[in-house]
């Protein structure tokens, strides 16, 4: 049996997208490693199965290109709303994730905003080692720490040109303080409503963007008194909105587009 997709990206942040409703979850590991292959395979950032759910559209779940698996990924989420909003003609959903049920609508401008729940900040929440102030971690350069369903370590940089992110992020990524391991964000503010963001994906490498890494940077940001509470986030494929009180959920705001369509047939051979 053929398996259909749909290969998005937002801002260049490139996904792939499983509709499984009504069937059984044919993802497994080994598959989204094969999937993920840029040379081999479709290449993803991130891929997310759409699952039935009773309480939701969908239930989504999500992989990273390395067969890992992980509890949020921003941009997969606007473009599975996206897809679903577009064939039930509606500009509101709610999908399930391992973060909750998140609502989803479409703007006036034709992007997608999510409700991507509220930030946590407890060193057993992200999780961190050792019980700690998240907002200062004890490593060189001060960095912060929250948790969006996922990791996320944010360093705040003056020159953003001068840090070497293929060097630092797996070194960052892997320090013993992060159990689970972490996304590195480093930061150049450019003023309290505009950032300028460069990221390194725990299991994923260099990407043009990442939802959920946006609002990890901004949300760190805010609560260290150097941000607004609505934030232009700049990656190097584009630019995201993240919003946030301080206090409820995080609100991502941002566009996502459909690359192509196609079905795997054995041994991943691709008909588009």
């Amino acid at each position: 049996m053929p398996l259909s997709f749909h290969k998005m990206h937002a801002n260049g942040d490139d996904f792939v997208i499983v509709d499984s409703r009504n069937s059984a979850n044919p993802i497994t590991s080994a598959m989204a490693r094969r999937m993920g292959d840029r040379h081999r395979g479709v290449g993803f950032n991130q891929l997310a199965v759409m699952l039935d759910c009773d309480d939701a559209v969908a239930r989504l779940m999500f992989w990273n290109a390395d067969g890992s698996t992980l509890d949020a990924c921003g941009s997969a989420t606007r473009g599975a709303a996206d897809l679903l909003m577009r064939e039930s003609n509606t500009t509101s959903i709610a999908l399930r994730t391992n973060r909750g049920l998140l609502t989803c609508e479409r703007t006036s401008t034709g992007t997608i905003a999510v409700n991507m729940g509220e930030p946590l900040f407890g060193w057993s929440d992200i999780p961190l080692a050792l019980e700690m102030d998240t907002a200062v971690l004890p490593l060189a350069g001060e960095p912060a720490a929250t948790s969006m369903g996922n990791p996320h370590c944010t360093y705040f940089v003056d020159d953003l040109t001068a840090v070497d992110i293929a060097t630092l992020g797996p070194i960052i990524e892997t320090n013993p303080l992060f159990p689970l391991k972490t996304n590195v964000h480093f930061v150049q503010i450019i003023n309290r409503k505009h950032i300028r963001l460069r990221i390194w994906e725990r299991g994923g490498g260099i990407p043009l963007g990442s939802g959920s890494c946006s609002c990890g940077a901004a949300v760190n940001g805010i609560r260290r008194g150097l941000l607004d509470p609505c934030v232009e986030v700049e990656c190097d494929g584009g630019t995201v909105t993240v919003q946030w009180d301080g206090v409820g959920p995080v609100f991502l705001i941002g566009p996502v587009e459909t690359t192509f369509s196609g079905a795997i047939h054995d041994s991943l051979s691709f008909r588009l």
